[in-house]
């Protein structure tokens, strides 16, 4: 089997007496999407950081396109090809929708942002911006100022700015929140074609979503990992249908 694009191994993460994560241990293969669930107070967010590279753990290893960046900051990461689509206030919020998305593109590109009026009359990266805004589906809402914006929208555009950076594998924190039931149908189809281009860990609350769209689950409850699966595993395991399906056996 070939190595996976990511993979943690191990991680733990303690706040005082607090123990947010605990040996965890996944990874996210090429071509699948690999969903992380579990209810409210799981320690998810705090997994995610220190994928992302916003938190270190204290101890445990988070590996990259087979390169330990355990140590790397959240730039560093997303300069090999980390996308992420879980921070909202990176947005600017006066901006357009399209400028948010060239100014991502020109991320992308490594030119300097000394000059950004100029920049954004650049034909090549407004066509880029345009591209990444028609596949997530916001194209008639360009030229719109992102804080006009609903929730679910900000979501879709934070997809668009990290299309354009071209990411080898994608982060992706409730990216179906705030969508109605025809934005979550138009995400779910556009991120099953996603995955050929660059799989995604998926964090998501939306069960039908996840059910729909996961290769493989893994569950975490206070801190740890206590099943990863198929989809038809993960529904049948006794212990998930307690700790967050709340079924009884």
């Amino acid at each position: 089997m070939a190595e996976p694009i990511l993979s943690v191994t191990k991680i733990n993460k303690s706040f005082g007496a607090l123990k947010a994560s605990i040996d965890v241990s996944l990874d996210l293969r090429v071509g699948e999407i690999h969903a992380l669930i579990g209810p409210n107070g799981a320690g998810k967010s705090t997994l995610i950081k220190q994928i992302a590279g916003g938190l270190q753990p204290d101890s445990g290893t988070v590996r990259f396109l087979g390169r330990d960046v355990t140590a790397l900051d959240t730039v560093q990461r997303a300069q090999m090809g980390l996308g992420r689509t879980f921070q909202i206030s990176a947005l600017a919020m006066e901006d357009s929708v399209l400028q948010n998305v060239m100014l991502g593109a020109l991320g992308a590109s490594g030119r300097p942002f000394r000059f950004l009026r100029p920049v954004l009359k650049d034909k090549a990266l407004r066509e880029t911006a345009e591209t990444a805004l028609a596949r997530v589906g916001l194209s008639e809402q360009a030229l719109m100022r992102t804080s006009d914006l609903s929730h679910g929208q900000r979501r879709q555009l934070e997809v668009a700015v990290a299309l354009t950076m071209r990411p080898r594998a994608f982060v992706m924190d409730e990216p179906m929140a705030g969508l109605g039931t025809s934005g979550s149908q138009r995400l779910t189809r556009f991120l099953d074609e996603l995955r050929h281009e660059a799989p995604i860990l998926l964090v998501e609350h939306d069960m039908d979503a996840v059910f729909a769209l996961a290769d493989r689950i893994s569950v975490l409850v206070y801190g740890s990992v206590i099943a990863t699966g198929t989809v038809d595993e993960i529904r049948a395991h006794p212990e998930v249908r307690r700790a967050y399906l709340g079924e009884e056996e």
